[in-house]
């Protein structure tokens, strides 16, 4: 462990990657939350009962609407 303390104390300006990580994670986590906040209410149902129906046709066109 103290090599890998050393390493890190040498390269400069290495504390602002935890703060660019943290950032990256909550901005992803927005987005992520806001587009399953505003997702259509339909296509979630759709694909909540996807695993349930008995006849799959993927060829069908309106399965993509």
């Amino acid at each position: 462990m103290k090599i890998v303390i050393h390493t890190m104390e040498q390269i400069a300006g290495v504390e602002i990657f935890p703060i660019i990580s943290l950032l990256l994670f909550f901005v992803f986590f927005i987005i992520v939350g806001y587009m399953a906040l505003t997702a259509d209410k339909k296509y979630i149902e759709e694909m909540k009962n996807l695993p349930l129906d008995k006849v799959c046709d993927l060829n069908d066109e309106n399965h993509l609407t």
